[in-house]
């Protein structure tokens, strides 16, 4: 029996039996903000979840979790787009429903990403094509230990590939309420990826998107209500064009995509699959059979089976392609987030 008080199973898509000293469900950022100053006053680490679709705890967590229900969407019309205002602990596909339902098209292409909308600009979310950076339109932050919320342009919150500034200047002492997100009235389909490609642009509809978008989510990955995951849990690695030439001469179908800087992005889930890992077991935890990039609690699965697991996948790629994986998915220790590719290497 854990000396912690609070579970924190229902906070983490992993199932994983954790505890936290103290449990804060904040449906205002006053709230939240008090919970934090409290914890800061007791001299114990503080740690806000969203729904916890992109965490693994590795130990009980020391300190006060605290978990961002702010809720509400408020829709404003402009003369070219919607603007939308959207607190932060709003769940994102429902808000991806939201949208179509209310004949805002813009996110489809984002459907089912687990999580909440306060949690997207942080990892700077994207799927089949679309990043949160392209319907960003401003972040509201606040500042937890004076309270004061600031509202960062999209070009401010520095958006790279599943990368932001709320990953580095404004990870500690700050909590997103909310976010801005700015549609286009002159929708444009994106379908370059996936079985989108063969939807016809000219015809098209956003719902069709949305619909084909879930199908081939649902068909891929784990619902982790039924089976604990993080989704994806390996970030797709961006290599330079010279690595990407010499994997392309000896695995000429390895997926490549060309990014602006000139780099190459590789699929990790493609990676992991020529390494003959699907269905491959740590403990209780597991390869996902269907989707190789998706780590599994398939029984009962410790946090050390979790990590063993990535260690392994992590070695086998970079031995075969000499690409080494990084996680994803954010690793949280007694006292704080951890470094995940320390911890995995």
């Amino acid at each position: 029996m854990s000396s912690q008080q609070h579970s924190l199973k229902p906070f983490n898509t992993f199932n994983l039996d954790a505890f936290a000293k103290n449990l804060v469900v904040a449906t205002t950022p006053e709230m939240l903000c008090t919970a934090w100053q409290e914890s800061q006053r007791l001299q114990q680490p503080a740690l806000l979840i969203g729904e916890g679709s992109n965490i693994l705890f590795l130990q009980d967590f020391q300190g006060t979790a605290i978990v961002n229900r702010i809720e509400g969407i408020v829709v404003k019309e402009g003369a070219e787009a919607w603007h939308l205002h959207v607190g932060a602990g709003e769940n994102w596909h429902r808000l991806v429903t939201y949208t179509l339902e209310n004949a805002l098209p813009g996110l489809e292409n984002m459907a089912m990403i687990p999580g909440c909308t306060g949690s997207a600009p942080i990892q700077n979310i994207g799927a089949y094509g679309v990043e949160l950076k392209d319907v960003c339109e401003y972040v509201d932050v606040m500042h937890l230990a004076t309270g004061k919320i600031e509202r960062l342009t999209a070009q401010a919150c520095e958006f790279g590939y599943r990368d932001s500034i709320f990953k580095h200047r404004y990870q500690h002492g700050y909590a997103i309420v909310a976010v801005g997100l700015i549609l286009n009235k002159k929708w444009q389909p994106i379908l370059s990826y996936g079985d989108l490609n063969q939807l016809a642009p000219e015809t098209v509809t956003p719902r069709q998107v949305f619909d084909a978008v879930c199908e081939m989510r649902r068909s891929k990955l784990p619902d982790p209500a039924e089976t604990g995951n993080a989704g994806s849990f390996f970030k797709n690695p961006v290599i330079t064009a010279e690595q990407a030439k010499v994997i392309a001469e000896v695995w000429p179908d390895a997926p490549r995509y060309p990014q602006a800087d000139g780099g190459v992005k590789l699929a990790a889930g493609w990676l992991i699959d020529r390494c003959d890992l699907k269905g491959y077991a740590v403990g209780g935890a597991a390869v996902h059979q269907r989707q190789a990039l998706v780590l599994i609690n398939k029984d009962r699965a410790t946090s050390d089976d979790i990590v063993a697991l990535a260690h392994e996948v992590r070695q086998r790629v970079g031995e075969k392609f000499n690409v080494w994986l990084e996680p994803e998915v954010r690793f949280i220790g007694a006292k704080g987030e951890q470094d995940a590719v320390g911890v995995i290497a």
